[in-house]
């Protein structure tokens, strides 16, 4: 009788248990190459498949937009300033600082000393249940409290429970180091 050590079973184990992979990769490899290497000129193997169709139409044109880029600046623009207007109005008849200056804030922003005006950021949050229009003076001031310039926002439709803003930008102030200021903010 032949019998094998429980040293050379467990090598002869693992030497399979190693093969396995190998053996399998092997398989893979010819059946893909058995895949690939089809013979296509046997009967009964189609050699190309086509569809036909109706001729294309034509592509469509690229419509040109009815407004220049030129034409859309200025009606920003213009919607800006009927803004501003309309909170120009709203601060006149305003006593003191208003009825939303804990709605509004306000941070300086860093420009270069050559560049042509100072900005600040001016955020506006609605803290009621519907959209409402913030008129909202933002004071430019030197390290002395000085006034150089006052800016004044409108933030039309400020949807309820969001925060909104815009840049207030001022070139009186320009060249000096400025502290902008929230003077007068009414909610409309």
């Amino acid at each position: 009788m032949n019998q094998t050590s429980p040293v050379r079973r467990a090598i002869g184990h693992r030497a399979a248990r190693s093969l396995t992979p190998a053996v399998l990769a092997a398989v893979i490899v010819a059946s893909a190459a058995a895949c690939g290497s089809s013979d296509t000129s046997s009967q009964g193997t189609a050699k190309s498949t086509r569809t036909v169709s109706a001729a294309p139409t034509a592509s469509p044109r690229a419509t040109e937009s009815r407004r220049t880029q030129q034409e859309f600046a200025a009606s920003v623009s213009a919607e800006v300033e009927r803004n501003r207007q309309k909170a120009v109005t709203t601060l006149k008849g305003v006593k003191g600082k208003g009825d939303a200056v804990k709605d509004v804030s306000v941070n300086g922003l860093a420009v270069k000393p050559s560049e042509q005006f100072r900005s600040a950021l001016v955020r506006v949050t609605n803290p009621t249940g519907k959209a409402a229009f913030y008129a909202v003076k933002v004071d430019f001031t030197d390290s002395s409290g000085k006034v150089l310039d006052s800016v004044v926002l409108g933030f039309a439709d400020a949807p309820p429970g969001r925060t909104v803003s815009q840049h207030a930008n001022s070139r009186k102030a320009a060249g000096v180091k400025t502290f902008p200021r929230i003077a007068q903010a009414e909610r409309g």
